[in-house]
């Protein structure tokens, strides 16, 4: 006899399950993102130079490579 009440409660909380989704989509305003912009990695660390950032991103994955560590 419990089985029913447990059954006819299942539909209830099938549909409330849905209702407590939020949001997540950033706000647009005029049709541009209305939030702070985030600067990149070569603006802040390497202060707007994209060819030292990109000559360090090189280096560490040369860095990174087995086949250059390794002993032939």
């Amino acid at each position: 006899m419990k089985k029913l009440p447990l059954i006819a409660l299942l539909p209830l909380v099938l549909v409330l399950s849905g209702c407590l989704e939020v949001e997540q989509h950033p706000a647009w305003i005029d049709g541009k993102y209305a939030g702070k912009k985030d600067p990149r990695h070569y603006q802040t660390l390497f202060h707007n130079d994209k060819l030292s950032w990109s000559a360090a991103i090189i280096n560490r994955n040369n860095q990174q490579n087995e086949y250059n560590r390794a002993n032939p």
